[in-house]
């Protein structure tokens, strides 16, 4: 019988379950557990955006193709179902967990409060500050009297305003007001006791203001209710002939922003009249997930909720690597070693000094990067314009298609290219997702090449919380082959034979699925004499069949197969008898763990690779991707070692197993929480 895997949209929700737990934990500091229930949040959001929207877009292709048929246990509309009620599950859990949590914010002297319970100093405080900060920002749309309804915002809130009068109640007017979050903060702290904070939600300091806001109107009653609609998020790349693939992202961001509603959450008091128009208005259907929800809403503000709480618990500071010395310049380090940084326990600022000194030195020839998604206020951006400035050649191969990146990829694309930068925009039909530096310079009579291979994005905000790894280098053949590369992002219309001869580097889409399994056949072929065998392997998703398959074969063979997969994780779920040889985890902490990692034991010498790439089909198929082999021995036993650690992890690791119940791994003798064991064995590396 053909096995069957796990949904890939299902194990997601049971990932998100994973960091819902961490909102439960009372071990972590409160700001960190309302931090992850505005993490969970933003992330139902995307899912929404992307994953559902999907889903019912394959829904309707079913219907107008009804005999199409899909090599899956579930139909689309199936697992929507399933979604459906994972979903409710869900925020019903996280609505307990809120009260939990508001609760103990009350007995640490944190009051959120709305209009009935402020008193007349912080009434006077909210009127000035409505006056003063907020009304700018308010246009209510009356929308009875628009001929269309006006356009909603995805990833914004609204009141939602039932107006009348007390001498005529049956005289009703619907309005809406967008929540100007984006422009003044979600957080109002009003004028407190001392040792306590009152802080008001934004909307709520609209809603206590709604008869000055209408005071120009007739009526002197008003109801107001929150709510939020989650839209598609997905781009149409229409094939319109003469339009480059800039003009096709420009006009399908324009598209999205009038994206289908695939989900609408509003307060379930509200108004039925109104409730019924919204609906009405929006062309949701009762299958639609429309969900009633509490008083508040888009929690992922809530990230960053106002740091009033007494003894937070602070993230450790990174540090620089001991290699780096401040003394030394980084590019003249890795022309005498490899060195392998690991966000974020090590500090990212040698990735930005090492582009820096390629800018400045007078040998430096050219610099080639990738960049997928860059921090707002990019160092990396900098560093490269300077680069120009110089002189340098500087070739950027950005990828626009990064989703929810799309608008600032433009927009850096633009500042690059007025800098003389020459910009690459990625190719059609696949992502280019490979995190990649190639730096050519000078030396006497020769040019040598060095830079870097990294898991993680050109980011230095996102790499102080994702956990990552940078392998600095200047050995010969990697950067070869890394030059391969970049010949075939610059020439693909020529073919791609520059990634096929690849000799030393995965590449995807072309040699990286292949290379894998003849890897994980390498250690069936041991087991099978007898020998030890051993595979590891660290992603943030694990859905590919073909090499879901390898494993469990790999398994039946005899294998010891571990698997620490973050995400997604589309297992086995007809069950056999391996679950002795696979041990599968996942760990979800302070860190976001997303670097991707292999270890094949290959009889006793190891072999080791760090990739950009999960497995999944979109990485290994409709991308260019990238895994390294680590050949460096000392920094091969470092990564072991560190992968070791989160394979004892005893704390915040959970077994993966098909009934999805995210069972924390059993404590033993000594409690193991692997991101503060691995912050201390870093640590002790500078000895």
């Amino acid at each position: 019988m053909k096995a069957k895997f796990l949904a890939r949209d299902i194990s997601w929700l049971s990932f998100n379950a994973r960091v819902l737990q961490e909102a439960n934990d009372p071990s972590i500091s409160l700001q960190d557990r309302i931090r992850f229930m505005g993490i969970f949040s933003n992330n139902m959001d995307e899912f929404f955006r992307v994953r559902v929207a999907t889903l019912k877009r394959m829904v309707e292709w079913t219907q107008l193709k009804k005999k199409a048929s899909f090599d899956r246990i579930e139909s689309p509309q199936q697992i929507l179902d399933e979604i459906q009620q994972v979903v409710l599950r869900q925020q019903n859990e996280f609505n307990r967990i809120w009260e939990n949590v508001y609760r103990e914010l009350r007995k640490q002297g944190v009051f959120l409060v709305d209009e009935k319970k402020i008193n007349a100093e912080q009434r006077r405080f909210v009127r000035t500050y409505f006056e003063d900060v907020v009304r700018p920002y308010i246009i209510p749309l009356m929308i009875e009297n628009i001929p269309q309804f006006p356009y909603l915002r995805d990833k914004s809130l609204y009141l939602g305003v039932v107006l009348s009068n007390k001498k005529d109640s049956y005289q009703e007017r619907f309005s809406v007001i967008e929540i100007p979050a984006r422009s003044v903060g979600r957080f109002v702290q009003l004028p407190s006791k001392p040792g306590t904070h009152s802080i008001m939600l934004l909307e709520d300091l609209i809603r206590s203001n709604l008869p000055v806001l209408f005071t120009h109107t007739k009526y002197d009653q008003f109801e107001a209710s929150v709510f939020k609609i989650t839209k598609d998020a997905e781009i149409d790349m229409d094939q319109e002939v003469g339009l480059n693939l800039v003009e096709k992202l420009q006009k399908g961001l324009k598209s999205r922003r009038k994206g289908k509603p695939v989900r609408f959450i509003y307060e379930r008091t509200m108004n039925p009249r109104l409730l019924q128009y919204l609906i009405d208005k929006l062309q949701l259907s009762r299958k639609s997930n429309i969900i009633p929800g509490g008083h508040i809403h888009h929690f992922r503000h809530f990230m960053d909720f106002p740091k009033v709480l007494a003894n937070p618990t602070p993230r450790p500071s990174p540090f620089r690597h001991p290699a780096l010395k401040k003394s030394q310049l980084v590019s003249e380090v890795i022309q005498q070693r490899d060195v392998m940084l690991h966000f974020p326990y090590h500090s990212f600022d040698p990735v930005i000094d090492l582009l820096r000194e390629a800018a400045m030195d007078d040998d430096v020839l050219s610099i080639q990067i990738t960049a997928y998604r860059l921090a707002s206020n990019s160092k990396v951006i900098n560093a490269l314009i300077n680069a120009s400035r110089n002189g340098k050649k500087v070739v950027v191969c950005l990828e626009l298609k990064a989703r929810f990146d799309e608008e600032a990829n433009l927009e850096w694309k633009s500042t690059l290219e007025e800098e003389g930068v020459q910009v690459l925009v990625g190719i059609p039909n696949k992502k280019v997702h490979a995190k990649l530096c190639c730096i050519r310079k000078r030396k006497g009579k020769k040019v040598i090449a060095y830079g870097f291979i990294s898991t993680g994005n050109l980011n230095e905000k996102t790499a102080t919380v994702y956990a990552d790894h940078c392998l600095l280098t200047a050995s010969p053949v990697l950067m070869a082959e890394v030059e391969k590369v970049f010949t075939y992002l610059a020439e693909w219309r020529n073919g791609i034979a520059p990634l096929r001869s690849l000799k030393h580097l995965l590449a995807a889409p072309t040699n990286m699925r292949r290379r894998i399994l003849d890897h994980i056949q390498a250690e069936i072929r041991l087991a099978r004499k007898g020998k030890p065998a051993e595979i590891i392997v660290k992603l943030n998703s694990l859905s590919d069949g073909v090499l879901l398959e390898a494993l469990y074969k790999a398994a039946r063979a005899g294998v010891q197969v571990h698997l620490i997969i973050r995400g997604i994780f589309c297992q086995q779920i007809n069950g056999d008898d391996i679950d002795a040889q696979v041990h599968a985890i996942s760990i979800v902490d302070q860190y976001l763990e997303h670097a991707r990692v292999m270890i094949f034991s290959r009889g006793g010498d190891p072999l080791v690779y760090i990739s950009s790439a999960d497995w999944m089909v979109r990485n290994l198929d409709h991308r260019v991707e990238v895994a390294t082999p680590v050949y460096d021995d000392r920094i091969k036993q470092e990564l072991i070692d560190l992968i070791r650690i989160q394979l004892v992890d005893n704390q915040k690791a959970r077994i993966l197993e098909p009934g999805l119940t995210n069972r924390y791994v059993s404590a033993g003798r000594k409690k193991i929480r692997s991101q503060e064991q691995t912050y201390v064995f870093l640590r002790s590396k500078l000895r």
